[in-house]
């Protein structure tokens, strides 16, 4: 594998262990951005007028970032690389600390669609974001702390014939010895962060694998590790934005959006105000008018990055018979008939055409009729905006797992297109 491919794996697993959370994520993306020269506004405060400045804005659990070429007008289009910065987790409930029989449990919902099986047995951590009692929201990650341990075979005979977990019962993590009455794991959590836990007042925290992401694999071909659904592509959009000296004619801007896994509908999801809000501030600033911004939309393009399925060579049934896009061979071009994919003809010759001009080869992915796809921000996103959208990303299988596993390679050339398509 060549040493800039391995070089980009092993900043992604700098990246993902700065992001247990969607909060991490989005500080994390702010931080990288701020040291490369981005200067970070306030939504509560006037924005400057926007030619030729590096600008991002951060809404809870959502980052969005943009260049402005000095040379911008009024109608100058965007180009948006979009992607989202929750993963499948367990959420912390209301009276979290729990447990019984001498042991201290951690009371969790279950957030998205976790593979539930692929938690047993690991070491995990409690991250998230602190609201205190003044307003202030500080972040805390507590370390390895918790563990969802699997029942003996000796005690389950028939696990190995098929494993079914009560999504209630058996998936409260342990994360301690102890009487319940004595014990407080916001208390951790506070003290994760340097805060007084009688001062908390809300939070929204969830847990993440603490292992490592790694090269492995016969010539550094693989790469494993959590959350990468969807923080690949949020650092590959993130590098390509930190490397553009000028994106030419357009705004290149980089879209993180939080809640994704669960359906998006929220202040700081796709189907959000967020992106509009941001755009028409940016418009704005660049002295448009109405016309002027719808006709800036209409000469704008989104690209919507999310992870999706490699072949699988135990289960290649599950996969068109055809169309079998494989891990490590580029990233993939997703279609689907009913649009749970936004792209169309239009948009996949775009697609082709930036990968050409990143010298990147794309796949095409396309679900067995049989086996329904799910979705992404990006008919969301064409919806909400009306903007032309493509969706895209990387092959990887355990998807949903709480490691998952990604091509090298992919991870390399998904940020070369995404830095041909800010400069296109």
């Amino acid at each position: 594998m060549p040493a800039p491919a391995l070089a980009h794996a092993d900043d992604l697993a700098d990246f993902v262990a700065a992001s247990p959370s969607s909060f991490h994520a989005a500080a994390e993306v702010a931080r990288r951005l701020e040291e490369s020269g981005f200067t970070r506004l306030d939504e509560t405060a006037g924005w400057p007028a926007q030619p030729g400045g590096r600008f991002l804005v951060v809404r809870d659990g959502a980052v969005i970032a943009w260049i402005v070429p000095a040379a911008a007008t009024p109608g100058t289009g965007i180009h948006v690389f979009g992607a989202h910065s929750d993963s499948p987790a367990f959420k912390l409930k209301p009276q979290p600390t729990t447990g019984g029989g001498g042991w201290l449990q951690a009371g969790v919902e279950i957030y998205g669609g976790p593979l539930l099986n692929s938690w047993l047995d690991r070491e995990l951590t409690l991250a998230g974001r602190l609201v205190l009692d003044d307003g202030t929201q500080v972040l805390a990650s507590t370390g390895p702390l918790l563990r969802l341990p699997q029942l003996a075979i000796h005690l389950d005979r028939s696990a190995n014939d098929g494993l079914t977990l009560n999504k209630q019962g058996h998936t409260q993590p342990v994360w301690g010895l102890g009487q319940v009455a004595s014990a407080d794991i916001l208390g951790e959590l506070a003290a994760a962060a340097g805060v007084d836990a009688a001062r908390i007042r809300g939070y929204d925290v969830v847990t993440a694998d603490t292992q490592r992401g790694r090269v492995f694999g016969k010539d550094d071909a693989f790469f494993a590790s959590g959350r990468l659904d969807d923080l690949a592509s949020v650092h590959a959009g993130v590098t390509a934005l930190t490397r553009i000296a000028d994106p030419g004619e357009r705004i290149a801007m980089l879209a993180v959006f939080d809640h994704e896994e669960v359906g998006s509908a929220t202040r700081s999801g796709a189907a959000g105000p967020f992106l509009a809000e941001v755009l028409e501030r940016i418009w704005l600033g660049l002295g448009a008018d109405r016309e002027q911004q719808f006709r800036a939309l209409a000469a704008s393009w989104c690209v919507s990055s999310d992870v999706g399925h490699s072949v699988h060579p135990n289960y290649t049934d599950k996969h068109d018979p055809v169309v079998q896009p494989l891990l490590g061979s580029g990233p993939i071009l997703k279609i689907n008939a009913n649009q749970r994919y936004a792209t169309d003809g239009a948009g996949a010759a775009a697609w082709h055409g930036w990968c050409e001009a990143a010298g990147v080869v794309s796949q095409e992915f396309v679900s067995n009729n049989t086996v329904p796809c799910g979705s992404t921000i990006g008919p969301i996103t064409a919806t909400r905006l009306g903007i032309r959208t493509v969706d895209v990303g990387i092959p990887i299988l355990s998807m949903h797992s709480a490691r998952e596993l990604a091509g090298v390679s992919d991870l390399a050339d998904l940020t070369r297109v995404a830095e041909a398509f800010f400069t296109a």
